[in-house]
């Protein structure tokens, strides 16, 4: 029965959201949307999960738009291909940067990096994530895809600001997913390291429902510096992590699934125009606000998003341990 009510569930979540989050949502919008200049002249740009997919195409508008970048991934040999990439636009400002944003002592050590240039960032892309199939476990003792997907950017970001490297003017976009839809915020659910307790998918979506809260965070504690905080999600986009994680759904809806362009059309866009928002939990998709929730159930949550930056901010101050409930990552 619970088997039948899950798919149940997934077929209405699909059967509701198949039109709007595809690429063909996208096609019939963009019918409407006026025209804006992606000028990105004299700013300074950092990227995460940089080397593939919504984070590759980024970096190249922000180039195109005439933006010097930092791009920041763990793959030193897929950030050459992307700087090889940028080469063909012309003279372009690339700097890129190896971080494995699933350990908290690698993201400090590109912070340091960061801090010691003193470079103002403009833009920051929070960008990286993860869907894993299985639990997998840091050498810090954390779960992979909690550090990647939410810590590592409450992390960085944090850090920018209190160095001021992200100030007055400075926007910061967080690419979320439609997946956060699916679940409320439970902040014990955040960070399962219990192989056999762990959902893959179901963390994903507890990861993208926090974005949202802890952008709503962000917002509040740092109006007098005048960084815009925005979060959005990029629909259903034909991600490298798709075709890993979900290949069973990649097969179905392929033909119709967004490119890369048009998943991160949004990101690029705020960045570009930097929109008034109204106050509360929201979430950008298509160049249009859209509610942070979906579904009733979604809102039955006691964690507050100053409850949930306290959460993350103890999770980094606490004395990394190693468990051994799932299988290791080296």
């Amino acid at each position: 029965m619970a088997n039948i009510k899950k798919l149940l569930m997934a077929l209405a979540f699909y059967g509701r959201f198949a039109p709007s989050f595809t690429q063909i949502g996208y096609r019939v919008r963009r019918l409407f949307w006026k025209p804006y200049a992606a000028d990105f002249r004299g700013q300074h740009w950092l990227v995460t999960g940089a080397s593939g997919g919504l984070g590759r195409e980024m970096v190249l508008a922000a180039l195109r738009g005439g933006a010097s970048v930092t791009a920041v991934a763990r793959d030193a040999g897929k950030l050459a291909e992307l700087a090889r990439l940028a080469k063909s636009l012309g003279p372009v400002d690339l700097h890129t940067e190896c971080c494995d944003f699933t350990l908290t002592a690698d993201t400090q050590r590109l912070i340091d990096r960061l801090v010691a240039s003193g470079r103002s960032i403009r833009v920051l892309m929070n960008n990286v994530g993860v869907l894993n199939d299985e639990c997998l476990l840091t050498t810090e003792g954390r779960e992979a895809s909690f550090v990647s997907n939410l810590l590592a950017h409450f992390q960085l970001t944090e850090a920018l600001v209190s160095a001021g490297l992200l100030g007055n003017g400075s926007a910061v976009v967080n690419i979320s997913s439609g997946g956060g839809y699916t679940v409320p915020l439970v902040t014990a659910a955040l960070n399962v390291m219990d192989a056999a307790r762990f959902n893959g998918v179901l963390a994903y979506g507890m990861h993208k429902r926090a974005q949202m809260v802890l952008n709503q965070y962000w917002r509040e504690q740092y109006r007098d510096r005048r960084i815009d905080f925005y979060v959005m999600h990029p629909g259903w986009a034909d991600t490298a992590g798709v075709q890993r994680s979900l290949p069973r759904f990649r097969q179905l809806m392929k033909s119709v699934l967004r490119d890369a362009q048009s998943g991160a059309d949004t990101a690029i866009w705020l960045a570009a125009t930097r929109p008034t928002q109204s106050a509360g939990e929201l979430v950008w998709f298509d160049r249009k606000i859209r509610p942070a929730h979906v579904y009733g159930y979604t809102r039955q949550t006691t964690v507050t998003p100053t409850a949930l930056a306290a959460f993350l901010q103890s999770e980094l101050a606490r004395t990394p341990f190693l468990e051994r409930h799932g299988r290791l990552l080296s």
